[in-house]
């Protein structure tokens, strides 16, 4: 299959801090397909000899496990081709096809590499020069929208060029490896799937935690906040996958009507909920890792009097028979303790215990990162005797160890998937307007809250009220497995 993957804002951040490391990836892996072609479109005038140097230059700030020998940049760098676009001008976009019908490839996917508000203007423009075919997809990266009101606007600018299914709205963490296992676990194995409800679980955790702070992104970060950036999107998402009833099949809409159905059943929030069960803070200074860091209000291009959150932490419940009284919580925030993210399940305890000491419940915790896996939390005991106090052990779900040979990252497995049209990893425009709406009173509530959001300690786990938020129904957070 030969293709054209075109990305726009091909000099910026997200491309060559994510994109290029995860398609140079997939290269090195051989997943990539061949008779491929990377073009890469943004305002300065360069050749493809002076991008490619730019793409090896920023290659020394990823990881050192993924970036290239000499001879490997030197091959994938034969993909790379550079196009100067001004994205207002008409007559840029039609060159931009002309480029792409001369070569005639089976596949071409546009990925939105830029800031959400050009999203209407450059598919507008796209469909007007008709590089909009039934072969080409569009990929829109978040944040679609700043409140349900925009992105309905760019939902409905979007799909005035492309279709549902051409229009791919992507989540990096739902193309996660432990993600995906996430759904193996339930619907592929018989073990879990009846303990999967209400009578057998007390409540589930969702953790998204960075250790780093706004850094050089203040200005975009401050119009932006937690609750945009990380709840909206990526939690929101998680929990789906979660909560979600058995698909009918594998089909990308069975699956996405299932997630709808759990957006569709969160329990809308009143202004007395969010006063009570949603908490919201910001960094002051601080250690993080033995280094003192500033304040929020201390960053580069932070307004001095800003009342943006950092930190947010909720609780909620899923109005459905499955989950109907289990509490879900949400949390993530900048300048935590830690890197740290995962889904923790916590089970009720058996109701009578035969052995002393605690009673210490069975978990399972999903780790996203730094590392993915799935590790089962368990009791057993130590000797031969019988009725002593049992220990905790774990079982282990190694996956980095039993599939060594097929693991791929979050960009990596939805670029490609986006290559392929395999669209169960996108989000669908029902689903992420269903997710604004519910997000909205809280974004509403806080206009009119003068006191703002509540300070914790740069390297802590965030404001001690969102300890007692999940204290309160005699549960605490679980910080590290």
């Amino acid at each position: 299959m030969s293709f054209d993957l075109i990305l726009f804002g091909g000099t910026g951040d997200l491309t060559w801090r994510k994109l290029m490391p995860a398609l140079f990836q997939a290269w090195r892996h051989g997943k990539l397909p061949e008779g491929g072609r990377i073009i890469a479109v943004a305002r300065d005038e360069r050749s493809d000899d002076a991008y490619r140097a730019f793409i090896r230059d920023r290659f020394v700030e990823v990881d050192s496990a993924k970036r290239p020998h000499d001879d490997e940049f030197a091959r994938f760098a034969e993909l790379l081709h550079y196009r100067r676009m001004d994205l207002a001008l008409p007559e840029h976009y039609a060159g931009l096809k002309a480029a792409i019908d001369a070569r005639g490839a089976d596949t071409v996917v546009l990925f939105l590499a830029t800031s959400p508000h050009l999203f209407p203007q450059i598919c507008k423009q796209l469909g007007d020069v008709g590089l909009n075919g039934p072969k080409v997809r569009v990929v829109l990266e978040k944040p679609l929208g700043h409140d349900l009101k925009s992105a309905r606007q760019i939902n409905r600018e979007v799909r005035a060029a492309f279709s549902e299914t051409q229009a791919l709205r992507i989540d990096h963490y739902l193309g996660k490896p432990a993600v995906q296992n996430l759904m193996a676990l339930r619907f592929g194995n018989a073990l879990f799937e009846p303990l999967w409800r209400r009578e057998c679980i007390a409540n589930i955790q969702i953790t998204l935690a960075e250790d780093l702070g706004v850094g050089t992104r203040g200005d975009f970060y401050d119009r932006t906040g937690a609750l945009r950036d990380m709840i909206q999107n990526h939690a929101l998402q998680l929990l789906t996958m979660v909560a979600m009833e058995p698909p009918i099949s594998g089909d990308a809409d069975a699956i996405r009507d299932e997630k709808l159905k759990v957006l569709r059943s969160l329990k809308p929030f009143s202004a007395e909920a969010i006063a009570r069960d949603v908490v919201r803070g910001q960094y002051r200074a601080g250690n993080a890792k033995g280094q003192a860091v500033p304040a929020y209000l201390e960053e580069a291009n932070v307004p001095a009097d800003s009342r943006c959150e950092t930190f947010v932490a909720l609780r909620t419940e899923i109005q459905n028979w499955r989950w109907a009284g289990v509490p879900f919580y949400l949390r993530t925030g900048k300048r935590l303790a830690a890197r740290d993210a995962q889904i923790v399940v916590n089970f009720r305890p058996t109701p009578h215990s035969i052995f002393p000491g605690m009673n210490q419940p069975n978990k399972l915790v999903i780790n996203l990162q730094p590392e993915d896996g799935l590790k089962l939390h368990l009791l057993a005991a130590k000797g031969a005797r019988q009725h002593e106090a049992l220990s905790p052990v774990s079982l282990d779900l190694d996956f980095d160890k039993a599939f060594a040979q097929d693991r791929v990252g979050g960009y990596e497995r939805l670029l490609l998937d986006a290559l392929a049209g395999k669209l169960n990893l996108f989000v669908r425009s029902d689903e992420q307007e269903q997710a604004w709406h519910w997000v909205e009173p809280i974004l509403e509530a806080w206009k009119a809250d003068h006191a703002g959001p509540r300070p914790y300690t740069s390297g802590t786990w965030g404001p001690a009220a969102a300890s007692a938020l999940v204290a309160r129904d005699g549960h605490t957070w679980i910080e590290e497995q």
